[in-house]
This record gives C-alpha cells, sequence and structure tokens, in this order.
C-alpha cells in the first residue's frame, strides 16, 4: 500500500504484481521498470522481478485503514492476468465487499477474461472496472467492459496513442485520457483528446484529462482548451 501521484486516486493497493505485455500500450510499461528499480532495492514483494505473483498478506490491508479511501487495485499488476487463480481474485473481491467505506478502481487489459469470470465475483458499488483503451485496436475491450455486473464502468486512454472514433460509451460512467510520458513516450494529438472529450459530453460521460505526457510531464501539465478536466463518477457514501 502506497500514497499515490496518480491524479484520479489517492493510494495505491497491490495484492497482485507482476505483468506480461499483450497490447501497444504496453510497450513502455511503467510498472515493468518501476519493478526493477524495486527489485534492485531488495523489496522482498519483487524479488522475481515481474513475474506474476500474488500476495495472500496484502489482502489484509484495506481493514487496517481508518478512513475512507479511493484505491487503485493492483498498479503493478493486473488482476484479470491469466496467471493470477480465480480463487485469488475472488478473495480480492471479498476484501472489497467487506470494506465498502473504500471505493476500489480496478483496470484491466484482459477484458475477454474479465467478462468471462464477471458472474462469479459481487459487484458492490465501491467497485469501479476499468479497462485500458490505447487505440481502435483494443476499442472491443469496451463492448466486454459493458456485459459485466459493475456498477461504475470506465475506461483508461492511457498512453493514447492514436485516435478512438466513434465508440460505443453506453453504460460508459467515467473516461481518464491521457499521453504517455518518459524518454521514448510516444505523441498524443490533441484532436484525439478533443474528439474523445465530445464523445463524452454527448453521451454524459464523466471526462478527467490526466496528462499531456512527453519527456517532461510536469512541463507539458494537464491542461486542455485552458482548463483541467478532473470530473469523476460520484462516491458511495457508506453510513
Amino acid at each position: 500500500m502506497a500514497q499515490s501521484s496518480i491524479e484520479w486516486t489517492e493510494m495505491t493497493w497491490n495484492p497482485t504484481t507482476g505483468c506480461s505485455k499483450i497490447s501497444a500500450g504496453c510497450k513502455y510499461c511503467y510498472a515493468e521498470v518501476m519493478t526493477r528499480r524495486l527489485m534492485a532495492m531488495g523489496i522482498e514483494k519483487y524479488k522475481n522481478g515481474f513475474e506474476v505473483a500474488v500476495h495472500e498478506d496484502a489482502l489484509q490491508i484495506p481493514y487496517s485503514w481508518k478512513k475512507p479511501k479511493v484505491v487503485f487495485v493492483n498498479s503493478m499488476s493486473d488482476l484479470f492476468h491469466p496467471e493470477v487463480q480465480v480463487a485469488f481474485i475472488e478473495k480480492v473481491f471479498e476484501v472489497m465487499n467487506n470494506t465498502p467505506q473504500h471505493t476500489y478502481q480496478v483496470l484491466t487489459k484482459r477484458a475477454e477474461r474479465l467478462y468471462e469470470l464477471h458472474h462469479r465475483f459481487n459487484w458492490t458499488p465501491n467497485i469501479w472496472m476499468g479497462v485500458s483503451v490505447e487505440n481502435e485496436t483494443v476499442i472491443d475491450r469496451i463492448d466486454f467492459l459493458r456485459e459485466t455486473n459493475a456498477v461504475v464502468k470506465f475506461l483508461s486512454c492511457e498512453p493514447l496513442i492514436g485516435p478512438l472514433r466513434n465508440m460505443n460509451l453506453i453504460n460508459i460512467d467515467w473516461a481518464i485520457v491521457g499521453g504517455e510520458s518518459g524518454r521514448k513516450a510516444r505523441p498524443i494529438k490533441e484532436e484525439w483528446v478533443l474528439d474523445i472529450l465530445s464523445q463524452c459530453e454527448r453521451s454524459n460521460v464523466k471526462f478527467f484529462f490526466k496528462q499531456w505526457g512527453g519527456t517532461n510531464k510536469k512541463k507539458a501539465g494537464r491542461l486542455l482548451l485552458g482548463r483541467t478536466y478532473d470530473e469523476m463518477p460520484l462516491i458511495s457514501k457508506v453510513a
């Protein structure tokens, strides 16, 4: 568990670590780079590098949080990676179900596996489910997400490396858009971002612009049309 600098969340929780590349958005995976650093530092959790691993001890962490949190689940992995056993995914969902005061943001590139398994889980309102959609070659991930029982569904269009024209945003609640950052960052075009913004406005989908990215993402900033876009779905309040 760690406080996060990611603009759309508060903290990260990693009951699984490690992953493998499946599409163009994975090319410069920040989690893989971070894992190498943590492994070099001797952090036990990352002793096997970017191999997929589950961490039973991490399942207890959310029970220790005294105040409600907004939590990005598995920032260093993909909960629906095929090497993560269904039984462990069920344990993660049980923790999320048992701590409704926290809002959990789960993000996957394995939309087909998500769809195959979604009926096995209890989708309480505090579990937001998202898929990564970096260009039009993976736009079908939205269709798989739409068919799940998740109460809140969102898209992470980051790193946006191509246009996403004419998306079907029915039953989609939120879209996060951002450019790739780092020394080898692929370019993002303003017209792509503005087109997604327009689609979201027409479909009443919340829009969050995270960053332009590039080699100096702080300098590039996150202003779009002279303003910041920080829209998010409403967070469920637990009495």
